[in-house]
């Protein structure tokens, strides 16, 4: 069965102090998933499991991102997940590092006969 693409949903994460990627990127994952309230499983009858989803983040340095902890976000589906180059490191004023920010796009999707 094709899946057909049924939502996206974006967020933003920081870390202002320690220059965590990792942490930025899970807080955008929370603002993506923790701001709906969309029961798509539920509304096609099928299984939570079931849904395939996909995590897109950006931020300076992807591989200073740990994705194996990003996965542990997720409650239920087929979760893939990609760290892409994109957000923002904005300097400190008084030159002591950066705040990092990333952002997220959560895409869902279901694989469903066609209508």
């Amino acid at each position: 069965m094709p899946a057909k693409h049924l939502l996206v949903e974006f967020g933003l994460g920081t870390s202002l102090r320690r220059g965590d990627y990792t942490e930025a990127a899970l807080r955008a994952l929370r603002d993506a998933l923790w701001h709906n309230s969309i029961s798509l499983a539920e509304a096609f009858d099928v299984p939570k499991e079931a849904m395939l989803i996909k995590a897109e983040i950006g931020v300076q340095i992807p591989e200073a991102v740990d994705k194996s902890r990003l996965a542990e976000v997720f409650p239920y589906g087929n979760v893939s997940i990609d760290v892409v180059h994109g957000g923002l490191d904005v300097p400190k004023p008084d030159g002591s590092g950066v705040t990092i920010m990333a952002n997220a796009a959560v895409s869902v999707s279901l694989s469903m006969e066609p209508a």
